[in-house]
């Protein structure tokens, strides 16, 4: 059994899949949730050696939750599967939580020109910035990588099933007393087209998600 389970939501990216899963680093296991894909992601992740479940009903935060109540280690790293992010970085984040240092380690992303687009950028800064306010932990970006212990996740019980549940994790970790850090990571251009941040549209929804999660 691994040390940690990297939980890897996957909605139609058979192109980026070898990327990485080709790149996981030593005691990182991937722990593919295949989320209603039609390009054969799921037999592609099988092929090259992840464990693959299904989750059949739609939405970011039903595939992750779906994956940490698949996992088996006591530690588990969430990351998108579109090749943005690089595995080989997971290890600045779970290293910090396997030693001591914080209870959950998310991502900070240092973006190349172009990876990010300016409204996503721009909506991410807001939703930072009003975790603040609130009281929240001083965090410059609300990234899809992150670490955590998974009993103590699973103990937050978060509810959220669409693209609130990053937000709702921080949220409820901060109440709960968790020790919250970030870490710098690189972000690069994705492959292919984001189904998410890459268009307005799709940012609008997850803003509006966040929102209700805030709420």
């Amino acid at each position: 059994m691994a040390c940690t389970e990297v939980i890897l939501p996957v909605l139609d990216e058979a192109e980026a899949l070898p990327f990485v899963l080709g790149r996981m680093p030593a005691g990182h296991e991937p722990l593919v949730v295949d989320n209603g894909s039609r390009d054969g992601s799921a037999e592609i992740a099988a092929g090259l050696g992840a464990r693959v479940v299904q989750e059949r009903r739609p939405g970011f935060g039903a595939a992750c939750h779906a994956g940490l109540v698949a996992a088996r280690a006591e530690y588990v790293c969430f990351m998108d599967c579109d090749g943005s992010l690089d595995p080989r970085e997971l290890p600045l984040l779970s290293g910090r939580v396997a030693g001591g240092g914080a209870d959950l380690v998310l991502g900070a992303r240092r973006a190349e020109p172009g990876a990010w687009p300016v409204h996503a950028r721009l909506a991410n800064r807001a939703l930072a910035f009003e975790l603040r306010r609130r009281g929240g932990p001083h965090l410059r970006d609300l990234g899809p990588m992150r670490a955590c212990r998974r009993e103590s996740l699973l103990a937050l019980d978060l509810r959220d099933r669409r693209f609130g549940w990053p937000l709702e994790m921080v949220l409820k970790a901060v109440l709960a007393g968790w020790e919250v850090e970030e870490v710098e990571v690189r972000y690069r251009a994705r492959s292919g087209r984001s189904k998410v941040t890459g268009t307005v549209r799709g940012t609008v929804r997850t803003v509006r998600d966040m929102a209700v999660a805030l709420r």
